[in-house]
This record gives C-alpha cells, structure tokens and sequence, in this order.
C-alpha cells in the first residue's frame, strides 16, 4: 500500500478545501463558476483535479441508467442479465462501434464453419 500513487495528495486537498470555504464567494454559484473560479486561481492544483472527476460522475450515471431504461423499454420480454448487460455496453460505446470495420468480423465469422462458408461465399 505505501507504493500507491495517487493524482491528489489528501492531506494537501483537505487543507485546499478548508481555505476554500472561507476564500469561496458567498453567493449560490454553479458548477461552472467554480471551475472558473478555481482556474482563475490557480493555487488549488487538487481541489481542481477533484472537483473536474466530481463533475464527470453524474453524467456518466446519468447516461448508463438512461440508456439502461430506454433498453429495458425496448427488450421488454425476458432477457437474461447477462444480454442486458452486452446490450448496455453496446449501447454505451456506440462511438467506439462506429470506427470498427465490420467485414472483417464477418469474415471471420464466416470462417468458422464450412456450412457457413458455402452459404455466404
């Protein structure tokens, strides 16, 4: 465990927050003001790295349990966990799909059985 690295120092970011909450305008602001705020000063290296991976999390939830409902809206017969599962991952990773050249998986696929082959050859 002592050879653990780590982007943020915890000892180091408890202090940076603990000056932020005094340092911190007083008004209600949001997400973005604070991102500019702490780019603007730029004295809080692990508060900032902190607050832009708090701020990647909901949306990444968000997005998996939207494309999860809109799947189990669409598949509503009874499928197993494990297709949902594949379903969801597709459905996640639709850009990466988007760039993979499907004539070679068919190709390959093709390969694997001679009843196959004559079929689609």
């Amino acid at each position: 465990m002592k050879d653990k690295q780590s982007d943020i120092d915890a000892n180091e970011l408890f202090v940076e927050l603990k000056f932020l909450q005094n340092f911190m305008p007083k008004e209600n602001i949001g997400p973005v003001e604070i991102l500019n705020f702490l780019k603007r000063h730029d004295c809080f290296p692990n508060a900032s790295i902190a607050y832009r991976v708090l701020l990647t999390i909901p949306v990444t939830a968000e997005k998996s349990f939207c494309k999860l409902k809109l799947l189990k809206s669409y598949m509503r017969t009874t499928m197993t966990q494990q297709r949902l599962n594949d379903l969801a991952t597709i459905a996640l990773e639709s850009e990466v799909l988007e760039k993979i050249d499907y004539e070679d998986i068919i190709e390959d696929f093709i390969s694997k059985n001679t009843a196959r082959m004559r079929m689609f050859k």
